[in-house]
């Protein structure tokens, strides 16, 4: 009889198994293949975070030693970290590629968008992405959402079909048995894909730590000055923070996900390398998200209602 045990020697003996890292690569490879067959103007979502970080690693895997042939697309907030800034325009630059980036800022300056009481802006990103998609033309655009992430996002299928408005609705998704990918869509609708859906935040660092890939510092402990506001470590900056009664302070913190200053929140860590970062993952019965992003506690269904109108 076959136990757990038995099979566990047996894939451990067998030079052709793939560990479970190979089987998620060789997914997201494939993933980024079907779409260069099947669409015409695709984009990776890029802002220098480590689900786009590892999603770009994954591209330039799937079609070395050819070029990428996708452009990139940042919606920029206008309040991200410099670190972060910093990081995606050095990536640009060493890889040869094309980024479009799609500005907040541009939007309120010219009166389309207006800045919300609270100072965050992630709830703003919607209109700038979808601007742009209309614009270029994208007819596929990558995203590195993943399943563990968000209850909405556990809902999505690895090809999720958005219509003319950029909405989603998950009553349209098509059932992906077998790996097999439906692309189809109608004049001024267009596919979001998500060739990590299937990884969990664990996943995405022991691959990090396996292929060597640079991160920006702030996923690593480090000293910085935080003020405290809705139980999270928040960045001091121009978006309005911090205000009268919030106290900066000096932390060691360090980032599980990196969005704009005003909703994203440090943890207090003292992981200053990639598998200190595993072993408080490993630990953590928290998402990122849950724990260090206040844009996703405006409401129960706060990620949901975004999806619906257009957002990831």
């Amino acid at each position: 009889m076959t136990t757990v045990a038995s099979l566990s020697e047996e894939l451990d003996n067998n030079p052709y198994a793939l560990s479970h890292l190979d089987a998620l690569e060789s997914e997201a490879v494939h993933i980024f293949r079907e779409v260069a067959g099947e669409f015409e103007r695709p984009v990776i979502l890029f802002s220098g975070g480590k689900d786009s970080i590892v999603m770009l690693h994954l591209a330039l895997k799937a079609f070395a030693p050819a070029p990428v042939p996708f452009a990139l697309l940042h919606v920029d907030t206008g309040h991200n970290f410099p670190e972060v800034l910093d990081y995606r325009d050095r990536t640009v630059a060493r890889h040869g590629l094309r980024l479009h980036v799609a500005s907040v800022q541009d939007f309120i300056d010219r009166g389309e968008l207006r800045e919300r009481p609270d100072g965050t802006r992630n709830p703003l990103q919607t209109v700038p992405l979808l601007d742009a998609i209309e614009k270029n033309r994208f007819d596929a655009v990558f995203g590195g959402g993943r399943r563990d992430e968000e209850k909405a996002r556990a809902k999505e299928r690895v090809f999720s079909l958005r219509d003319e408005f950029g909405g989603w609705d998950p009553r349209r998704q098509r059932p992906e048995l077998w790996q097999l990918y439906n692309g189809r869509h109608s004049p001024g609708e267009h596919v979001r894909v998500f060739p990590l859906s299937n990884w969990t935040e664990l996943d995405v660092w022991q691959y990090i730590a396996r292929e060597k890939i640079e991160l920006p510092a702030i996923y690593y402990a480090h000293e910085r000055e935080v003020f405290a506001r809705s139980g999270m470590w928040l960045a001091p900056g121009e978006w309005g923070g911090p205000k009268d009664g919030e106290r900066l302070e000096v932390r060691q913190v360090r980032y599980r996900t990196v969005g704009d200053m005003s909703c994203t929140g440090a943890v207090e860590s003292d992981a200053d390398t990639i598998e200190a970062v595993i072993a408080e993952i490993a630990a953590s019965r928290l998402t990122e998200r849950g724990a260090t992003r206040a844009d996703d506690k405006l409401s129960e269904a706060a990620m949901e209602d975004r999806k619906r109108e257009g957002y990831f």
